[in-house]
């Protein structure tokens, strides 16, 4: 366990309240759409409201006796880490990760088309990015038929162009985290936002440490 700092009331490190979640939190590096590591992520920690990260421990507590496990790409954003991403739309030059993560589209229109937004549902703390992997370490992710934060049609929830094995790991993600109060995103799979969320109404701008 990594040490605790402090964090507003009614959030928690899900290190600390789930056993065995997988932190693969991409913004922390420069394994992302952007190429950098983002503002406003200091250290690779996923942070929940105490609601969401308490439903997201009922999807661990399923998957667990299946031998396989939650992997989060992202959880609660800072609203400086938005910003970053707004900047970043900004730049036309800067095209370097365009072949990985949106082939189809420019850099403005993932912002017309909604991939990304000035307001994130990040953060306000109840929205969480993730995929389900074999709890064995060294064992593959789940194949769901496109990577994380990949912008085109095939990341839509309803993409009929994938495999049979595909959509069934895209369905059992979604029908367990639905089971557990989240609310999918239409158009990334690995999206979910917690339906009876705490702050619905508030936008945070604490770091990520």
């Amino acid at each position: 366990m990594q040490q605790t700092a402090s964090l507003p009331d009614g959030f928690v490190y899900l290190d600390d309240v789930i056993s065995g979640i997988r932190l693969d939190l991409r913004y922390c590096t420069t394994d992302n759409f952007v190429g950098a590591q983002i503002d406003g992520y200091l250290q690779p920690r996923g942070i929940l409201t105490v609601a969401a990260a308490e439903a997201l421990a009922q999807v661990q507590a399923v998957l667990k006796p299946a031998g396989l496990e939650l992997s989060i790409f992202d959880a609660y954003r800072p609203q400086q880490a938005v910003s970053h991403f707004l900047r970043w739309i900004e730049d036309p030059a800067d095209c370097r990760t365009k072949a990985d993560y949106y082939p189809q589209t420019s850099k403005p229109d993932l912002l017309r088309l909604g991939y990304i937004a000035r307001r994130s549902s990040h953060t306000r703390g109840s929205t969480v990015d993730l995929s389900i992997v074999p709890a064995e370490r060294g064992a593959a992710a789940l194949d769901m038929g496109s990577h994380f934060d990949y912008f085109g049609p095939e990341s839509w929830a309803d993409y009929s162009g994938i495999t049979a094995q595909q959509q069934a790991n895209r369905l059992l993600l979604r029908r367990l985290m639905m089971q557990a109060g989240f609310v999918p995103f239409p158009m990334e799979w690995w999206h979910f936002t917690l339906e009876d969320e705490p702050f619905p109404d508030e936008w945070f701008d604490f770091p990520v440490q």
